[in-house]
């Protein structure tokens, strides 16, 4: 599968971002330690996060079959735990919106899933469509996106942002 992400399971809360001085000890590896034994592939795709009417969309979509499966299979399994988006910078995690105060709905589409997020609360609302714009401000500046349900990562990379109801970031000349 040529279209999958190397993640390190050995972070807290997020996989490859680990804390110094939080569960991993300054000296030596553990005893048994195997080298990539706490490494998963990761459907790697293209993540379109856009507002709607009560909450968010989050699209994964990949461009191979095999990765596609993986994510709609991963989604069924996991449906029911708490869905996450990580946006990173180089490797580090610079923002997490977990979507605890919603429903989040999965559905199959053409190559990959549609998380649907969405809360009948105003303000729960509010803080899911705040989610999406800070994470639509990170898209535009370069961040990548890692999404996980239950804390397992079902997809991570590229990502676009759906211009529907979001502001520009941007200055007017």
């Amino acid at each position: 599968m040529s279209s999958t992400m190397m993640l390190e399971r050995t972070g807290m809360g997020m996989p490859g971002v680990g804390v110094p001085g939080m569960g991993t000890s300054p000296v030596g590896t553990p005893t048994g330690y195997t080298p990539g034994a706490n490494f998963l592939m990761v459907p790697r795709g293209t993540i379109k996060v856009e507002k709607c009417q009560g909450g968010m969309k989050i699209t994964c979509t990949c461009d191979d079959k095999t990765s596609a499966s993986m994510v709609q299979n991963l989604c069924s399994m996991l449906s029911g735990g708490l869905c996450s988006v990580y946006a990173q910078a180089n490797g580090m995690t610079v923002c997490c919106c977990n979507l605890t105060m919603g429903m989040c709905k999965y559905d199959v589409v053409e190559g990959g899933v549609c998380v649907t997020c969405t809360s009948g609360d105003q303000k729960c609302c509010e803080m899911i469509q705040a989610c999406c714009d800070c994470l639509c401000t990170l898209m535009d500046c370069g961040c990548a996106c890692c999404v996980c349900v239950s804390q397992t990562p079902v997809c991570c990379g590229t990502s676009e942002c759906g211009k529907t109801g979001v502001k520009s970031a941007k200055p007017s000349k």
